[in-house]
C-alpha cells in the first residue's frame, strides 16, 4: 500500500486489530509517523469517551430505577440587555453525542452543530424565558428560577427528577443541585447548549432591530462597543434597568 492509501485507511478510528498489526510491521518512516498520529487520536477519543461516560453518573442514579431525569441550565445572567433563557432536557440512556459539554467550552460553530442533534436525540426539550422586565421586577436570581420552572413545566414528557446547575427550582420533584453542573452532567451540558444557542439566535434578531449595540457579537454583555452605544443612544426597551451602567439612565 502507498503512504497515501494508508493515510486514508487510518481515517477510520474503528479499524480492526489485524489491520493495525499488519501496518505496524511496515518499516517506512511515513507509516510509523501516521500510526503514531493514529494512536494519539485514538487515545484522545478514548479519554473523551471515558469523561463523557463519567458525566452520566448522576443520570444513572435515576435510570437504574427506570426513572427519567431532566438536566436544567440557564444562560444570560450577566448581560445588560435581553432575557435570561433556560432549557430543560431529558436525555435517553443511549445518548451518544460525546462532544456535549459545558457550552462555554465549545465554539459557536460546535454549539450550532450539536443543537439540532441534541433536539433529535433528546426525549424531550423545553425552553423557559424571563425577559428584562421580569428581571428588573423580581431580580435576576428569582427570574432565573422562574424561567427554570417554566422550562421544566413545559416538558412534554414529565421527568421523575431534576439535575440543576447550582439552583433549586420551586417544583415538587427530587432535585440534585450541582455546582458547575454543566461540566458534571451531560443532561445539564445539553441544556446549556440548547439555552445558549436559543438565546444567541434571539439576540441576533434583536441586533437587526437595534444594530448600534452590536448584539450579534456581544449577546447583550457589556463590551466596550456596547457601552459606547449605550452612552451615545441610551438604553433600548430590552435593556435591564436595574443593571449598572444601564441603571444610571434612570436615576
Amino acid at each position: 500500500m502507498t503512504i497515501k492509501e494508508i493515510k486514508e485507511l487510518l481515517q477510520d478510528p474503528s479499524l480492526n486489530a489485524d489491520t493495525i498489526k499488519m501496518l505496524r510491521q511496515d518499516e517506512r518512516k511515513g507509516v510509523k509517523k501516521l500510526l503514531a498520529s493514529y494512536d494519539n487520536k485514538l487515545a484522545k477519543l478514548k479519554k473523551k469517551q471515558h469523561e463523557f461516560d463519567l458525566r452520566f453518573s448522576y443520570e444513572r442514579k435515576f435510570w437504574q430505577n427506570n426513572q427519567l431525569v431532566a438536566g436544567v441550565d440557564e444562560v444570560g445572567r450577566g448581560p445588560l440587555a435581553g432575557p435570561v433563557v433556560t432549557a430543560a432536557v431529558i436525555l435517553p440512556e443511549d445518548f451518544n453525542l460525546i462532544d456535549v459539554n459545558d457550552s462555554k467550552k465549545l465554539s459557536p460553530q460546535k454549539r450550532a452543530e450539536l443543537y439540532p442533534k441534541i433536539m433529535d436525540q433528546a426525549i424531550s426539550v423545553a425552553i423557559g424565558i424571563a425577559d428584562n422586565e421580569v428581571i428588573d421586577k423580581i431580580n435576576i436570581y428569582e427570574a432565573d428560577r422562574l424561567a427554570m420552572k417554566q422550562a421544566v413545566s413545559k416538558l412534554k414528557v414529565k421527568p421523575d427528577g431534576l439535575l440543576v446547575d447550582a439552583m433549586e427550582i420551586d417544583l415538587p420533584l427530587p432535585q440534585i443541585k450541582l455546582i458547575k453542573g454543566d461540566t458534571k452532567s451531560n443532561s445539564i451540558g445539553a441544556a446549556s447548549i440548547v439555552a445558549k444557542v436559543y438565546r444567541d439566535n434571539l439576540m441576533n434578531k434583536y441586533a437587526e432591530k437595534y444594530p448600534q449595540y452590536d448584539f450579534v457579537h456581544n449577546a447583550g454583555y457589556g463590551t466596550p462597543k456596547h457601552i459606547a452605544a449605550l452612552k451615545k443612544y441610551g438604553p433600548t426597551p430590552i435593556h435591564r434597568k436595574t443593571f449598572a451602567p444601564v441603571s444610571d439612565f434612570f436615576n
